[in-house]
């Protein structure tokens, strides 16, 4: 007993020296400045915290460590916290972890509430920060053996277990749900076999040898839809609403994070907790909190995915918890909890740190300074959102002429930030445009990138577990109780349907002759997609097609009976928890016609607001969108990406809305300084090559060119 509190009272020691070491004032300076920055680096989409500590670590050098790891982590704690902004106002998500923000955030700013949403967004952000902190100060020191105990067969079964959220995130739709992530789990094996060194559908591309990389998919999927959308509709993201409602609903969203305090308790608990295992991407952190918060809140199935500010909490709540979780085995064991605590390890080198024992014993003041660090940031982070906040709800006020210009730029430098290569750009139009005809037929994008992100893990973890410990690695415990979890989750949506049928003999009896809708077109070329990429990997070695081969298989099983189901099933048999939307809620969608009453929730995704317009002019206005984007990408190649953006502004200001001269030059203007300062002198990021610069290499002193 007394040595218990010998070592409670050396922790509170140490845990009030990093207090008031980190209370100097140019420490709070440094912590202040890395914060802002992380908001910056939050609020443009593409660019995360991974860019912006690399890119601060080399100014760390002169630092003494609590300074250094102040500014570090002031940065990647409040990243999480400037994300929500373009997600809710936009519908672009400001990194791939606040993808799960875009399903109630957008829809919210769209209907006038996107003060509430922010506002909300950043208190839940602020409380599942500090409760990161606060579980990383208490389970450093006890969370060792349990750390050690954690091994690959761990890890292959929480990654199955955040598979089975699909079914969750597929609403109404669960086999296409399932065929989504089945999709991006062949999406994510796509490179070299790390097992045989085979090449899988890489069509003898170079850029395809080491994968797709995560952002440009994530953008394409979620952002240029929404992009699409808003030029489809051609309105304000939040039209119709007034100021007086945008300014009133801040005070509303801090209510609704107390009123609904348990819930961020709960999904902090979660962000945290997978924060802290390494190997668990942080882009799977607030879908897995999504779908909790789906499975268990009152009513979450009627209105999540619709606008529902508990949604917004969930999500962001644990965002920003998984920073202290992370940061669990990056000091405890030197095993990075995420790719920005891999950057953060090197600091430790520089300033002859070495994580481990020491960090717990003879530094612990240091680590305690981290503690405190991610905790002032969330405050720092927090409360400069709030002073900001009313401006940035504003912007869902403009008209879409002044929004589209600068966020389609962004959108393009944050994905060919990715891998710096001029497939980035490819990939941003390829799912861009797969990315809104999912959503125009009623296809859940979520399962897609839970998919893409677990993928390439399972296949690894699966090897691993099995020449380790052979068929014993299914027996851990642990295991055992995640595979039951993640089976229970898969089936439970289809024995919901069969007890809402009435049984096999009445869901057989619910079809009926054959019927054509346009949505089975694109079912189709799914079909006709995954036969082609099973019929490819049949000739690999066994190793890296047998992956391949099973979710392929599973794959066209959901494509198969998700097309019999849009074929012969009646309309009137749609159930209300049922395996598939119905012929009759599609054609509605497609005619603009409004859906039933008693319908229930359709999707886990962002439902279209353009279908009360005729097809014709949603296909016209689709095509002219995509043709800028293809416009775009064929001047930067010819001029360069920042000439581009002044030469895109202007005309697409002029095209579609006819703005006054003034307006579009001062605007263009503005983008160029805006682009060239940050991203060309502060950044100092690399350009997509131009062939004018190729040919007049003298032009090469302009940025970009």
């Amino acid at each position: 007993m007394e040595s218990f509190a010998a070592e409670a009272s050396f922790m509170l020691n140490a845990a009030g020296n990093a207090f008031v070491i980190m209370m100097e004032p140019t420490r709070l300076a440094f912590l202040s400045m890395g914060a802002f920055l992380g908001l910056i680096l939050g609020i443009l989409p593409g660019v995360g915290g991974l860019a912006g500590t690399a890119m601060l670590l080399p100014f760390t050098f002169s630092m003494d460590p609590y300074t250094a790891f102040a500014f570090l982590l002031g940065l990647g704690s409040t990243v999480a916290t400037g994300d929500p902004i373009p997600a809710v106002l936009f519908g672009v998500p400001g990194g791939a972890a606040s993808a799960a923000t875009v399903l109630d955030g957008y829809p919210m700013a769209k209907r006038g509430e996107a003060g509430r949403a922010l506002s909300a967004a950043y208190m839940s952000s602020l409380m599942g920060g500090v409760f990161g902190a606060a579980l990383l100060a208490v389970s450093i020191p006890i969370l060792r053996p349990a750390m050690l105990y954690i091994g690959s067969p761990e890890l292959l079964a929480f990654a199955v277990f955040g598979i089975s959220m699909v079914a969750v995130l597929s609403g109404r739709a669960p086999l296409r749900g399932l065929a989504a992530a089945c999709f991006g789990i062949m999406m994510a094996m796509v490179g070299a076999d790390p097992q045989s060194g085979t090449l899988r559908w890489t069509f003898d591309t170079a850029y395809l040898w080491e994968g797709l990389p995560l952002l440009p998919i994530v953008l394409g999927l979620f952002a240029l839809p929404e992009m699409c959308d808003l030029m489809i509709a051609r309105t304000a993201i939040a039209a119709g609403s007034n100021k007086m409602d945008i300014y009133k609903g801040q005070w509303q969203g801090v209510k609704d994070c107390f009123q609904h305090w348990w819930l961020i308790v709960r999904c902090s608990w979660i962000g945290g907790g997978i924060g802290s295992i390494p190997g668990i991407s942080a882009s799977v952190v607030d879908w897995l909190a999504y779908g909790h918060a789906l499975r268990t809140e009152k009513g979450a199935a009627q209105t999540f995915g619709k606008g529902d500010v508990r949604g917004v909490i969930a999500s962001e709540s644990s965002n920003n918890a998984k920073e202290g979780g992370a940061l669990v085995p990056t000091i405890a064991f030197g095993v990075p909890g995420s790719a920005s605590m891999a950057i953060l390890l090197g600091a430790f080198m520089m300033h002859g740190l070495v994580p481990g024992p020491d960090m717990l014993n003879k530094h612990l003041d240091i680590t305690y300074s981290m503690v405190w660090s991610v905790a002032l940031a969330n405050l720092l982070g927090a409360g400069l959102c709030y002073a900001f906040s009313p401006q940035f709800a504003r912007v869902a006020l403009l008209r879409y002429t002044l929004i589209c210009p600068a966020v389609l730029g962004i959108i393009y430098i944050g994905a060919f930030e990715s891998s710096r290569n001029w497939g980035d750009l490819y990939t941003l139009l390829f799912f861009g445009l797969l990315g809104w005809i999912m959503k125009q037929f009623k296809w859940p994008r979520p399962p897609l990138i839970l998919g893409l992100v677990l993928g390439d893990l399972i296949e690894r973890y699966m090897f691993i577990s099995v020449e380790r410990y052979g068929i014993d690695w299914m027996t851990r415990p642990l295991v055992v109780i995640l595979f039951a979890l993640a089976i229970i989750g898969l089936v439970r949506p289809l024995l919901e349907d069969y007890r809402g049928q009435g049984g096999l003999r009445a869901i057989l009896g619910s079809f009926g002759r054959a019927r054509f809708e346009w949505g089975q077109l694109f079912t189709l070329f799914y079909l006709a997609v995954f036969s082609a990429m099973v019929i490819m990997s049949r000739g690999w070695q066994f190793n890296a097609k047998i992956v391949p081969l099973v979710v392929g298989g599973v794959a066209l099983i959901a494509v198969v009976l998700s097309l019999l189901n849009q074929t012969f099933r009646k309309p009137a048999a749609a159930p209300a928890s049922g395996t598939e939307i119905s012929a009759a809620d599609n054609a509605a969608l497609l005619t603009g016609e409004k859906l039933p009453v008693n319908t229930g929730k359709i999707h886990m995704d962002i439902e279209s607001d353009t279908a009360h317009l005729p097809l014709s002019t949603i296909i016209a206005r689709a095509a002219m969108f995509f043709g800028y984007l293809l416009a775009f990408m064929g001047s930067t190649y010819l001029v360069g990406l920042i000439p581009t953006l002044f030469i895109f502004v202007v005309a697409f200001m002029r095209i579609e809305a006819r703005e006054r001269w003034t307006l579009v030059l001062s605007y263009a203007g503005f983008m160029v300084v805006f682009v060239t300062l940050v991203f060309d002198r502060i950044m100092k990021v690399p350009w997509p090559p131009s062939l004018l610069g190729e040919w007049m290499p003298a032009l090469k002193v302009i940025p970009s060119l």
